[in-house]
């Protein structure tokens, strides 16, 4: 547990994207192949073990310290984070230890803690002997140490670095093709120092049938810096608002993925069935979409399947899943990911062509002679129930994640509106003692011509910088009206632009709309709060979406 409580300190003290790979190299070289199977997992999320809520682990803190509990709601409140407030306490309590153990015989490592000791708490029943055996732990360790445990045992562990780092680091530590370190990290779900074996192997290994392999991702066009463009060198596609997935046909088997590496084939019968006469050796990448008389729908459709482990024959019949393919990597059981997007779109014409299903398609090239040409084209997207363009290399390969250069995403502009900022809550983690969560609302007039009043329609915690957190954090602190627990109702003084990529009708919410991806375009200083905009013009919006749709 030292070790990888040391990365954690390490991975979160730098941006340096080589001295977050340094750190987990060094702590590949020390760690045994059990540890460094755990740590793996842990730090690109594909493994957690909740064995304690959050409230779950404050309780047991309370049963075990009778400390009261109205100090602990005003430090939690303070810290912003439960795990980091319980580990803070437990060193101010003399419940931690407070020097460094040298001996390796006195502490637990990684494994032993995720394998045995915490299983071990999660199936004791009673909460007195949970306590104790919960702080007896506390006792053994650093409250850095406790702070990461309370992470692990919650599952709610998060540090700065991202699934290709991790990725980087075992492949130039090992010494093995990136790409191959990443297709075998898609098909491992469990700890174990085998599984490590296998990940660092430089031998071949076989995958499972069932494997897919990683995505390739896109760049926005607004970040490139080559700005010659040559409309021949590169194929033009409708970005689509689905979900990505990957469609496997291997051992007389279909199997469908999504982008983040589940297996949804349970939750799509009708396209695995669509799917069935699928060539042996097969796999396509491509957008599930509701597909309805040949007809795209609109994201929320596809929203009513997602999650579905069975959907019932009802969703089946109303909300039919489609497919849009664009891109071929294995053909004849051969991995085509090598060769050019013109290869592989050739050899997803032959599969698809002879499926013959309305369900099933392929994404149609679309043709631009300039800059001015795609701009158009782009600005059309909505209208094909699309949310930009796609722009990839002919010559491009199928890559891991993203390489700049190779394809590139261009989304329309998202939809906005003018709303009041009503609502304020302080963030987590580095947040916590800032208000950066915003509830906005917008004017809902009263048809009869009485007064108008603000009506909530949209959360959002992103697009403001720094300095003007900073600004209205303490705005807020000075404004506020009531307090409805880590709520703060504020005085209505202040207009932001919500910018978000979608709209549609709610019945969980007041307003009678949702808004899809909200977040904070501009602070619209400009504006006085009366100028704001209404609701009756947020319905107006969704009217003309329903229409253009």
């Amino acid at each position: 547990m030292k070790a990888f409580v040391k990365l954690f300190e390490d991975l979160d003290s730098t941006t340096s994207t080589l001295e977050k790979v340094s750190a987990l190299k060094l702590y590949f070289s020390k760690t045994s192949h059990s540890d460094s199977m755990w740590a793996v997992l842990l730090l690109t999320g594909k493994l957690s073990k909740r064995v304690l809520t959050s409230r779950n682990l404050r309780d047991l803190f309370l049963i075990a310290t009778k400390y009261p509990e109205w100090l602990l709601e005003e430090c939690a409140s303070q810290v912003g984070d439960t795990a980091e407030t319980l580990s803070l306490l437990a060193q101010s309590l003399n419940l931690s230890r407070t020097f460094s153990i040298h001996s390796s015989s006195e502490e637990f490592n990684l494994s032993q803690w995720m394998d045995l000791r915490i299983p071990e708490l999660a199936v004791i029943d009673d909460q007195e002997e949970q306590a104790r055996i919960l702080i007896s732990w506390w006792k053994t360790l650093l409250s850095s140490e406790i702070f990461i445990l309370n992470k692990l045992m919650t599952g709610a562990f998060r540090v700065g670095v991202s699934e290709k780092l991790v990725i980087r680091a075992l492949s130039e530590h090992f010494e093995i093709p990136s790409d191959q370190v990443a297709h075998r990290l898609i098909g491992i779900k469990k700890a174990g120092a085998e599984n490590f074996t296998k990940l660092i192997s430089k031998d071949f290994v076989e995958v499972s049938f069932s494997q897919p392999y990683p995505f390739c991702l896109a760049h926005s066009f607004s970040d490139r810096t080559n700005l010659d463009f040559k409309p021949e060198d590169w194929c033009i596609e409708w970005k689509y608002d689905g979900i990505r997935a990957q469609v496997i046909k291997r051992n007389q088997q279909v199997w469908i993925w999504s982008r983040g590496e589940e297996d949804i084939t349970a939750g799509f019968p009708d396209l695995a069935e669509a799917f069935k006469d699928l060539p042996e050796g097969s796999v396509i990448d491509g957008e599930i979409l509701v597909l309805k008389n040949g007809e795209i729908q609109l994201f929320q459709d596809l929203q009513k399947r997602l999650g579905r482990k069975k959907p019932s024959a009802a969703i089946l019949k109303t909300h039919p899943a489609g497919f849009v393919g664009y891109d071929c990597l294995e053909f004849n059981g051969v991995d085509r990911r090598q060769e050019s997007l013109r290869a592989r779109r050739d050899y997803l014409k032959k599969i698809i062509s002879n499926l013959s299903l309305s369900q099933i398609k392929i994404s149609e090239e679309q043709t631009v002679t300039g800059l001015d040409q795609l701009e158009s084209l782009r600005s059309e997207a909505r209208n094909h129930q699309a949310e930009g363009l796609m722009i990839k290399g002919w010559d491009s390969i199928y890559t891991v994640g993203r390489k700049t250069g190779s394809w590139w995403k261009h989304k329309v502009d998202p939809l906005s509106l003018d709303a009041v900022l009503l609502y304020a809550q302080a963030g987590t983690g580095r947040r916590a003692n800032l208000y950066t969560d915003y509830t906005f609302a917008l004017w809902d007039n009263d048809p009869d011509g009485g007064d108008k009043k603000l009506v909530t329609f949209a959360k959002a915690y992103s697009g403001l910088d720094q300095n003007e957190i900073n600004k209205l954090d303490h705005w807020i602190r000075r404004n506020t009206k009531e307090k409805f627990g880590p709520v703060r109702s504020l005085e209505p003084e202040h207009v932001f632009e919500i910018a978000f990529e979608g709209i549609s009708k709610s019945d969980r919410h007041k307003s009678g709309i949702a808004v899809r991806f909200p977040r904070i375009l501009r602070w619209r200083h400009d504006k006085k709060v009366e100028d704001a905009d209404t609701l009756q013009t947020a319905l107006a919006l969704l009217k003309s979406q329903e229409i253009l749709s």
